[in-house]
């Protein structure tokens, strides 16, 4: 199948009046950068080289890398195979030498360490000057270990606990309080408690107030004389129910009563009864005597 040669055509697909390419396509784009797709990687692009580095084990320091190799092989720690950890030891140290030689400084001061305990134990044992035999070379490594795994725990039981920012959030809510001051109904049964209770609070707050009020029994004598005087004979009651018709204070009647006594005393006013039970009559003595 032959197709006919059109020049016009040709140059309009090669040399096209506007370009219709898509300026970005997704699909295909590696990355964005400011905005723009990349297609491939930039040529003069600089990765450091710690970039890429990838940390199968970490460790806080040469107490912990030893801990890691005594326990991760079940050994003792208060017998603790040191040409075996050794070994494991300087292994390591001499992988992160080639890595980071200021990060291996501290580990290589453990491994001298470790290499003297080694070379201690290889020697004879010997007694002190008391006879006592000298103490493990390992003991103080051991006593470190032990401190350093109880620090560890106690450290990882605090990172276990709920932190703020990590395992949870502090909520946060905005209220809108508009206090406004209510009144509390009050009903007549209220008024009648508050009531009862001042005046429970008034009884038991009353003063008893004694004023001193000038009697005299003498005084009363005479009175008795002259009332009597008048008449021949008088009811003993009725002597007394006068004063209290008048008002007059329970003192004023004992006073009365009093001096009553003390004119039958005198032999001024005699007291006679005709029978038991009968009224009692009151009269002076020196009327009958007239008589």
């Amino acid at each position: 199948m032959s197709v006919p040669k059109d020049d016009g055509a040709l140059n309009a697909l090669v040399d096209p009046a506007e370009d219709t390419t898509p300026d970005v396509v997704d699909s295909v784009a590696l990355a964005r950068l400011y905005g723009e797709p990349l297609f491939a990687m930039p040529q003069d692009l600089y990765i450091p080289p710690d970039a890429l580095e990838v940390f199968l084990e970490t460790f806080q320091g040469p107490l912990d890398l030893l801990l890691y190799l005594i326990r991760k092989q079940n050994f003792n720690v208060l017998d603790i195979p040191m040409a075996e950890v050794t070994r494991q030891y300087l292994s390591y140290v001499e992988q992160i030498r080639e890595q980071n030689l200021e990060l291996a400084g501290e580990y290589l001061l453990m491994a001298a360490m470790l290499i003297e305990i080694k070379s201690r134990m290889l020697l004879p044992v010997k007694k002190s000057d008391t006879g006592e035999e000298i103490d493990d070379p390992r003991a103080e490594l051991v006593r470190r270990l032990l401190e350093y795994e109880q620090m560890k725990l106690a450290a990882r039981k605090l990172d276990d606990l709920p932190q703020l920012g990590r395992d949870f959030q502090r909520s946060h809510a905005v209220m809108d309080l508009h206090i406004e001051q209510t009144l509390p109904d009050v009903s007549p049964e209220d008024l009648r408690n508050a009531w009862l209770d001042i005046m429970r609070r008034a009884r038991l707050n009353a003063h008893h107030r004694i004023t001193r009020e000038q009697l005299s029994v003498r005084d009363h004598m005479s009175q008795i004389l002259r009332r009597l005087g008048d008449v021949q004979f008088m009811e003993f009651n009725e002597l007394f129910m006068e004063r209290v018709d008048q008002g007059d204070a329970a003192a004023v009647i004992v006073v009365h009563f009093l001096a009553m006594l003390e004119l039958a005393r005198e032999s001024l006013l005699e007291i006679t009864q005709a029978e038991p039970y009968a009224p009692i009559y009151l009269r002076l003595s020196y009327m009958r005597a007239a008589a």
